[in-house]
């Protein structure tokens, strides 16, 4: 007997930030799990979540992803009362927080938000130290890159 996959993606992911690879430079990449409520898993797997404006900050030794949205579904409970943007907690080990706390203060490091995906049972956040990008950074890669479509478009003319 084979189990059914009912999740829409198959690779597990629930929601990207694409905008943090041209706002930030990425570095250090980290992996934590979420402490979520009832009705928050529910969205997940309904993929009601935004997280083009979410970050990770530390507070009394501890981590928080803040920023990240869930919409409630609309059959919510009557009881529970859902608020969409309330600052969730991150679980990581004390070795990772006391990095993480040393780099952010001392280096004036950002933790942005990535990605959300599904490991096995349990929903995984996936951030990065990171780095603010100048302008001109930014119009560098978009120069690199837009070199390097036009380096494939060459060597591809130049088989014929």
């Amino acid at each position: 007997m084979t189990k059914k996959n009912n999740s829409k993606n198959q690779n597990g992911t629930i929601a990207l930030n694409r905008k943090a690879r041209h706002e930030y430079f990425l570095e250090d990449r980290f992996e934590a799990g979420i402490s979520l409520q009832g009705w928050e898993v529910k969205s997940i797997r309904e993929g009601k979540v935004n997280l083009s404006d979410s970050y990770v900050i530390i507070k009394n030794g501890e981590a928080y992803l803040f920023g990240a949205q869930i919409q409630p579904l609309n059959n919510a409970s009557t009881h529970v009362i859902c608020d969409p943007d309330r600052s969730r907690k991150l679980l990581l080990h004390k070795r990772e927080l006391s990095k993480l706390i040393g780099l952010t203060e001392r280096e004036s490091y950002t933790l942005v938000t990535t990605a959300m995906y599904w490991k096995t049972c349990w929903v995984k956040v996936e951030f990065h130290l990171a780095k603010g990008k100048k302008s001109y950074d930014k119009r560098d890669d978009v120069k690199d890159r837009d070199w390097s479509r036009e380096k494939e478009r060459m060597m591809k003319h130049s088989k014929r």
